[in-house]
């Protein structure tokens, strides 16, 4: 069978502001070209797909607009991520299903959806939805455990549930894990929320080595996670920060047979804007107006900071998102200066020469609001 496996689409993200509403719909209709082309047979989409747990009516009609042409090529299978609702997605679950749209809403017995058979595929789905610390470790254990016995239980407890889930997958069936978990060894893109990131994972070991293929969400960077079964992020088809700036999105093409691991390989994207970051002088960047495109941009000037300097940057460069200074923010921390008894505008002004910061008007308006004072 042919899958196609994708993740993180955080519809709903904003740029700094600025809606990404179109650039999801385009590269989410680009999935679904890849899923028709490649004639899947199922595809896999493994949480975040909204970037909110409220999300607004847009976000909603093109997720939804997005997985029912997914549908129209092969069934769809998707789990909650930590940005989802399971609640709002539970909801949904008996229309989407019509649609051939199965949720895994949140974390199941075998018996009760935890385990899904496909058997006109020959293919079995153990659905892990992502799983809270207070989801899965009991208040009283949070109080009174230390932070390193907290995380090793959380990874034993995940683990357990990966374990009830497969133990009945047989080697005449392919068998998947689809899930939005951090997997210890995985490398994070940049847009992902820490606290969900680094305090708690399970090992790669936690997935039995007879799994056909684990199709995972949760960091935004493809990858690969070493193990004896193939363990893959598909990584977010939009780059969502600027910590993600060198990855290639892409969708994942997974071709697999009972007894045997799977073979991956990667579908490049090219919907959506690029993020880039740009240093230099005023007049360099100025330089490189019109050869930028229509990417987001992060602008790190070597320049003195003066008031209204965003502004130039952003009549220069439309698409600059982010302003900041290159000297301010590699500035080293510095003893702080006794203050106390000091004239308020000597202090501002050690202030800005601190800063580097040089402007008269700045300096005027200060000493006119000390005044009003």
């Amino acid at each position: 069978m042919k899958i196609v496996h994708t993740a993180d689409w955080h519809v709903g993200r904003m740029m700094r502001g600025r809606s990404r509403d179109d650039e999801h719909r385009q590269v989410l209709s680009e999935i679904a070209a890849v899923a028709a082309s490649e004639k899947a047979d199922l595809t896999v989409v493994a949480g975040d797909i909204f970037d909110a747990a409220a999300p607004g009516p847009i976000a909603e009609e093109i997720v939804y607009r997005a997985l029912l042409d997914l549908a129209e090529v092969a069934p769809v299978v998707i789990v909650a991520g930590n940005h989802d609702h399971p609640g709002r997605l539970k909801a949904v679950a008996p229309l989407l299903t019509l649609g051939r749209i199965t949720v895994g809403a949140a974390v199941a017995r075998p018996e009760d959806g935890g385990l899904l058979d496909l058997p006109s595929l020959g293919a079995r789905l153990a659905l892990v939805p992502f799983i809270s610390k207070r989801g899965i470790i009991k208040v009283e254990e949070i109080l009174h455990l230390d932070a390193a016995a907290r995380i090793g239980e959380y990874a034993d407890r995940v683990r357990s549930v990966i374990a009830a889930l497969t133990a009945d997958m047989t080697p005449d069936t392919v068998n998947l894990v689809v899930g939005h978990l951090m997997v210890a060894g995985g490398q994070t893109g940049g847009g992902e929320r820490s606290a969900h990131i680094f305090d708690y994972s399970v090992p790669a070991l936690a997935f039995p080595g007879h799994l056909s293929y684990v199709a995972l969400g949760h960091l935004h960077r493809p990858q690969r996670i070493p193990a004896p079964a193939p363990i893959w992020y598909s990584g977010s088809p939009l780059q969502l920060d600027f910590g993600e700036v060198e990855d290639r999105k892409a969708v994942l093409i997974i071709e697999a047979e009972p007894g045997l691991p799977a073979v991956v390989r990667s579908h490049n994207l090219s919907g959506g804007r690029r993020l880039r970051t740009l240093k230099g002088t005023l007049a360099q960047i100025e330089a490189m107006a019109g050869h930028v495109g229509d990417d987001f941009l992060r602008i790190e000037l070597d320049e003195p900071a003066r008031a209204g300097l965003a502004e130039e940057v952003r009549a220069i460069m439309p698409g600059a998102v982010e302003v900041r200074l290159a000297s301010v923010s590699a500035q080293q921390p510095t003893e702080v200066p006794r203050r106390l008894g000091r004239d308020p505008g000597e202090l501002f002004r050690e202030y800005l020469a601190s800063r580097k910061i040089r402007d008269d008007r700045l300096e005027a308006l200060f000493d006119e609001l000390a005044a009003e004072l």
